[in-house]
């Protein structure tokens, strides 16, 4: 119980410090989100210093305030739930915008992380107990190369070849919206699937060669212990010897640098929906800095944040469930 509160201070620090900087970080920057809409309604009409005003205060940017004000007043407005208006999508709230498009980044996640993770598992699990050959020479030379490609170039090249130039799918928006209306029915979840297959794609090019690559090196190392080898003299098949004792060890670093890895991938997939326009968070995030929206940046930083410090926290309760000798230093 002493280590479960230490850590959870620990991940508790980090999200302040992380709110900290995502509040002063963009506000460094000149200009601010009422200057945007000032100068818009200035085009439609006659605005009046009040109208300034009015729109600082709304924004939370009241030029008045000292700063460290202002970040007194956005701590108290995170701790009761209000995350600002979006210039954006003026009038709505941050946290109404959020939820319209976090369903599209969860599907697009969950589908595409759970697809290259198994395959990487698997892949790498062949690899290891086929080291030296040429199956295993070739797939680690091929996969390095393709650890090594930037998310939105791949994403690029998708949308270049797969969906221009070949035509074989969609590669802007999440749906048809001239034939679909969402909901759910079966042309809605047809045009979602089919517009999500080079996002999701991309992703899965993208990340599968490190967890190959991963559990390949964990696991030829794994393969070299004592138990492997009495498990091997046992004559227990080479099956039950591949998945049930080298795997499932080989495993644990796979699990440790999973909630790493979810935080460059989900950083991955916000640059992969603003290549394809696709209406997910890392889409209205691209929106929100364009327009100078510091509520909705914020607050889309603040949920990218929030995740990627509780996938840590998930993991490393999970890692002493699958790794005994965890439980038994704690006991020692």
């Amino acid at each position: 119980m002493k280590r479960l509160l230490r850590r959870l201070g620990i991940y508790l620090l980090a999200i302040w410090a992380a709110v900290t900087v995502n509040f002063f970080l963009p506000r460094l920057a000149p200009g601010n989100p009422a200057d945007a809409v000032f100068f818009r309604l200035a085009q439609h009409g006659a605005v009046s210093a009040a109208t300034r005003k009015a729109l600082e205060a709304e924004f939370g940017v009241d030029t008045t305030d000292p700063l460290w004000l202002q970040y007194l007043h956005y701590l108290n407005n995170l701790l009761h739930g209000n995350l600002g208006v979006s210039i954006t999508y003026f009038p709505a709230n941050v946290s109404d915008v959020i939820a319209q498009n976090i369903g599209w980044t969860l599907a697009l996640l969950t589908m595409s992380v759970v697809i290259s993770f198994t395959l990487g598992t698997l892949i790498g699990v062949f690899m290891a107990w086929k080291r030296g050959s040429a199956l295993d020479t070739t797939l680690s030379s091929v996969m390095t190369f393709l650890y090594s490609i930037l998310y939105p170039w791949l994403a690029l090249v998708a949308v270049y070849f797969l969906g221009f130039k070949l035509g074989w799918f969609p590669f802007s928006d999440g749906y048809d919206s001239s034939t679909t209306t969402m909901g759910w029915n079966l042309d809605f979840i047809l045009s979602a699937a089919q517009h999500a297959v080079l996002p999701a794609l991309t992703l899965v090019v993208s990340t599968v060669a490190g967890w190959m690559l991963t559990m390949r090196n964990s696991m030829i190392t794994t393969l070299s212990e004592d138990y492997i080898l009495m498990a091997r003299a046992k004559g227990l098949t080479s099956r039950r010897v591949m998945f049930a004792y080298a795997a499932r060890n080989a495993l644990l670093p796979s699990v440790t640098g999973f909630a790493i890895a979810i935080g460059a991938v989900v950083g991955g997939q916000l640059l992969v929906e603003i290549v394809f326009s696709y209406p997910g968070i890392g889409f209205a995030l691209y929106q929100a800095i364009q327009n100078q929206d510091y509520a909705l940046a914020d607050g889309i930083l603040l949920l990218v944040i929030i995740v990627t410090v509780v996938m840590n926290l998930i993991v490393d309760l999970l890692y002493t469930v699958l790794d005994p000798r965890t439980r038994l230093e704690r006991t020692a």
